[in-house]
């Protein structure tokens, strides 16, 4: 007979539903089995009790966002040799590179086992992961974490970019564990692929049955290259990579509208950033079914603006939110990030927004709602214990989302204990 337990807390917190008083869930085999009153499911299950007084019980949280392979990325930059004062976004992609470069493959794995402990302890139980290498993919399925890999691609190189897209979508195609972490695609952004290669990834993504990733807008620098060619991407960044001979074919349009001409925008497709997007690209993106990935502290930390959220909340753009890497955070915690979005947009984002964004909004700008996302029957039983909350029913989503303590995470039903 399968083990069950009941965990139960003075609240239950659900996207888009009111809290819960004295709810409870029933979890079976990793599932969650029951939902309903602490003693209604008392009165059909015969289950040991785990009873949180005072607290409120979560579903874990989604990272719409990450590149958790750079979670190192401080410890790096301090052992490096280069002079890291970037004071652009194009003097923070040229720092990045070259402390990079100085890495060897053996100083990953412990750095993506390292992001993947921090997401899990600060209450986050599925990425969006960025992943570099295809050949750390095996790293990410001893992880519980749940998800989607998005296998990156970049370059301008036609042999360059032919052997990513090979080695990405193999790589997809041979996913060891589908039904926790799904596989995806990442053109990393329209300002690192020649536009002569965004058909075949488009043709790829479509024939596999792969979703999408891409840096959308993040600065203005990528506005303007796009558009004439101009700026430092073509002045400093090309040069110092050595592509100074693909330079001189702008587009003459936002990169939304460059995406949009290749197909590369439809609703399995994740827009990070969009810091610098317009009113006809918010409609172009509406219209496509697109998702966005919002990450407002690395924004902030590399001084690219703000995104227009007013924008997507007008326009009903669904949206996620992402802690990007420690090379543009300061931490991975979706705690810290919900609570900046909170403090930063306090016209545009309220609790229930936010608490949406980092649950069903995370998994489904990853396709993955009919396991994360929610604490509903048939899903996987990802949750959170929050204490710092009373019995006192006012309020109680403000109190937790603003002012809550993350005590317990419990991913596919088992305590998460960390590396003890």
């Amino acid at each position: 007979m399968s083990e069950q337990l009941i965990y139960s807390a003075s609240w239950v917190i659900n996207p888009d539903a009111s809290p819960v008083s004295g709810g409870a869930l029933l979890v079976r085999d990793g599932i969650i089995a029951d939902t309903g009153s602490l003693d209604a499911l008392r009165s059909r299950y015969s289950a040991p009790v785990f009873d949180y007084p005072g607290c409120a019980l979560l579903p874990g949280f989604i990272n719409a966002h990450t590149h958790l392979e750079l979670t190192h990325f401080p410890s790096w930059r301090l052992r490096s040799a280069a002079d890291y004062h970037p004071r652009r976004f194009t003097d923070w992609i040229i720092h990045l590179i070259k402390i990079l470069r100085g890495l060897t493959a053996a100083d990953y794995p412990p750095s993506i086992r390292e992001g993947a402990r921090m997401c899990l302890e600060s209450g986050t139980t599925a990425i969006g992961e960025i992943v570099t290498n295809p050949a750390m993919a095996g790293i990410y399925y001893q992880s519980p974490l749940a998800g989607r890999l998005y296998f990156e691609l970049l370059g301008q190189e036609p042999s360059h970019i032919k052997g990513k897209l090979a080695a990405a979508t193999e790589a997809a195609l041979h996913d060891e564990t589908p039904q926790v972490l799904l596989a995806g695609l990442s053109p990393h952004s329209l300002y690192t692929i020649a536009q002569e290669y965004l058909d075949v990834i488009r043709e790829a993504s479509a024939a596999h049955a792969l979703p999408l990733s891409i840096h959308l807008s993040e600065s203005r620098s990528e506005s303007d290259f796009i558009f004439d060619g101009s700026g430092e991407l073509a002045s400093e960044f090309y040069p110092f990579v050595g592509w100074e001979r693909f330079l001189g074919h702008p587009a003459r349009c936002s990169s939304t509208e460059l995406l949009d001409r290749h197909g590369l925008l439809t609703p399995t497709t994740l827009a990070v950033h969009c810091v610098h997007v317009s009113v006809a690209d918010a409609r172009i993106i509406k219209s496509r079914g697109v998702h966005i990935a919002l990450c407002p502290r690395s924004n902030e930390l590399l001084d690219v603006g703000r995104a227009p959220v007013h924008l997507f909340k007008k326009f009903g753009i669904p949206l996620a939110l992402g802690t990007d890497s420690l090379a543009s955070n300061n931490s991975l915690s979706l705690w810290d990030e919900l609570r900046f979005a909170l403090e930063t947009f306090p016209d545009d984002l309220n609790e229930h927004d936010v608490l949406s964004m980092v649950t069903t909004g995370g998994a489904a700008a990853l396709g993955i709602s009919a396991v994360c996302g929610s604490l509903e029957i048939g899903k996987r039983a990802d949750f959170q214990v929050i204490g710092n909350c009373n019995e006192n029913a006012e309020k109680v989503l403000e109190r937790v989302m603003r002012e809550g303590v993350l005590q317990e995470v419990f991913v596919g039903g088992a305590r998460y204990a960390g590396n003890s």
